[in-house]
């Protein structure tokens, strides 16, 4: 399986903070906001990833992320000219996908809670169909809302309702068997112009091939649209880390734990950045700590 991050946009609520620098580059707490999507990505097992973004913006993706082989993963990137909708990222990213799944995650996106991982590979591990995954909320009527069986299979999905039919908001975290390919590039674009990516999964669910995922009591799906909650998100992960003494979305520690690096890269990465709390973390887990 592929997996697209999809980093374009331009962030005009958190202005004049994302004047001169993508959103997605921005830190949360200790590490750029990137890194919590792509953790998603690595521990689902996808080492083969495609970063979206703005001519203007790629080029800091492309200086921040490398092509990913210390790591253990590939990094390609491709131009998204002009924002089109979520689901252009499959005509963007046609080529790269290929005959394979996809995972796609929106740039910031941010997930975390105990059996993510598993959840996860569980998802990309399914031969056909889609795989969303829901999270409640107490204003549904903001967000994409799924309606689903006691199986998990989705019976509706509504934009932003008037009358929510539950209080389950779809994340920005969805996989894909190959056939989202086809779809997206027979969608017709909506009435503001761009590829709903709820008409992608709508046709899943005409399919009968949609389920979704709950993430239910533990789990944390944070937002980062305006300051506040951009402050939040980073006091969220501090508190966390401070607490448990285990770091969130470190991306080489989970390219450790995954099998795609081994100890002795994991402590040379950590050596890169031994001034650091987060490179002495990185050398304490190298050394089984």
């Amino acid at each position: 399986m592929k997996g697209i991050v999809l980093a374009g946009g331009t962030a005009t609520r958190l202005y004049p903070a994302t004047l001169g620098i993508s959103k997605q580059l921005l830190p949360i707490y200790n590490k750029p906001m990137v890194y919590y999507p792509i953790s998603l990505l690595m521990l689902a097992g996808i080492r083969d990833i495609l970063i979206i973004s703005t001519p203007h913006d790629l080029p800091g993706f492309r200086r921040l992320l490398g092509t990913g082989a210390s790591w253990g993963v590939q990094f390609h990137y491709a131009e998204q000219a002009r924002p089109g909708g979520l689901a252009e990222a499959f005509i963007v990213g046609r080529e790269f996908i290929g005959d394979d799944g996809v995972c796609l995650v929106l740039g910031d996106n941010i997930l975390h809670g105990a059996g993510l991982a598993e959840m996860l590979q569980a998802a990309a591990a399914r031969p056909t169909g889609c795989t969303l995954f829901g999270y409640q909320v107490t204003h549904p009527e903001r967000y994409g809302v799924a309606e689903i069986d006691r199986a998990g299979k989705i019976l509706s999905l509504e934009e932003k309702p008037k009358a929510p039919r539950s209080n389950l908001a779809v994340t920005g975290l969805y996989f894909y068997d190959n056939a989202v390919v086809d779809i997206a590039a027979h969608l017709a674009p909506s009435p503001r112009g761009e590829l709903e990516i709820t008409d992608v999964n709508l046709a899943y669910v005409a399919r009968d091939a949609a389920r979704l995922e709950v993430l239910g009591r533990g789990f944390a799906w944070l937002d980062t649209g305006t300051h506040d909650s951009f402050l939040d998100a980073a006091n969220f992960v501090q508190v966390l880390e401070r607490r448990q003494g285990v770091y969130i979305a470190a991306l080489e520690e989970i390219a450790y734990r995954m099998g795609f690096i081994d100890a002795a890269q994991l402590a040379k990465l950590g050596d890169a950045m031994a001034m650091t709390d987060y490179g002495k973390y990185l050398q304490a887990v190298a050394r089984g700590e």
